[in-house]
């Protein structure tokens, strides 16, 4: 039970060594933190990101998971902290400015255009990054280009077969794949998901896990997952932090996490205190 959870420990539990080699962090919060009234939602996590690591944020209902998601990529406004990315502070930067230098981000709740064609929604993606504006003298249809690299992405979100559906009639798993096919056409440095699997039938789920699993083959890319089943967090994090009341309180492989008694009784309910 959530209300028998004891309250935020002295600091937070960090597991092993999380050295990246020669890469440079490229995506770190410090203190950030957020306030509706006098409810901190967010509570001062500072915590680093890494290119080739997938890293899963867990913790309860309300533990902040989504908030702190909102912080990075620009659809709430710290109230204190700061959030760095590739060395530069963001903080001050709106949701699109973030998403133009790199972060790309994947609600709980598919965010298309519902009555454009499969191939439109991802053609405008990759007008979008590239630069594109619209040509009255030169119509869209006339930049192949543009057409053959959405066509390209559809096929490795193995939606190719589907580009000239209008992506409402797709089903709830489909427009999950959309949404990535989307976010791949922005050519992001960080990949973040909110709950991807939310919603989706037993059989859609391992196209969606698949398709995150592929990205990670990218050792280039940051790629934040935000989960609360476990199941999905097992098979695809190289790391867990676990957020509970707004703060962090712990940061380490999987396994360590998983097992440590603050997760157990925070994150799961169990209770690790031997009885009195």
């Amino acid at each position: 039970m959530l209300n028998s959870v004891p309250g935020p420990r002295a600091g937070h539990v960090h597991f092993g060594s999380h050295t990246a080699g020669d890469m440079a962090l490229t995506l770190e919060t410090r203190d950030l933190t957020i306030r509706f009234g006098g409810h901190v939602a967010v509570n001062c996590v500072s915590c680093s990101f890494r290119p080739g690591e997938l890293t899963a944020i867990v913790g309860p209902n309300g533990a902040g998971k989504t908030t702190y998601f909102n912080l990075i990529s620009g659809q709430l406004r710290a109230s204190s902290g700061s959030i760095l990315f590739d060395g530069r502070d963001i903080t001050s930067l709106s949701a699109p400015l973030r998403t133009r230098a790199g972060l790309g981000r994947a609600f709980q709740l598919t965010n298309l255009f519902p009555n454009l064609s499969v191939e439109e929604n991802v053609r405008l993606a990759v007008q979008a990054q590239s630069g594109v504006h619209y040509d009255l003298l030169r119509p869209w249809m006339a930049r192949r280009d543009l057409i053959a690299r959405a066509d390209a992405i559809l096929d490795q979100v193995a939606l190719g077969s589907r580009r000239n559906i209008t992506a409402t009639t797709l089903s709830h798993g489909d427009q999950r794949k959309l949404e990535v096919a989307l976010m791949m056409a922005l050519e992001p440095k960080v990949f973040m998901f909110d709950e991807p699997t939310a919603g989706m039938s037993i059989d859609e789920v391992p196209v969606v896990l698949d398709l995150i699993g592929k990205l990670k083959q990218d050792k280039s890319r940051i790629i934040l997952l935000v989960e609360h089943k476990m199941d999905v967090v097992r098979s695809l994090a190289d790391r867990i932090i676990v957020l509970h009341n707004g703060q962090l309180v712990a940061d380490g492989k999987p396994a360590e996490v998983i097992a440590s008694p603050i997760v157990q009784e925070a994150y799961l309910g169990v209770s690790t205190r031997s009885a009195a």
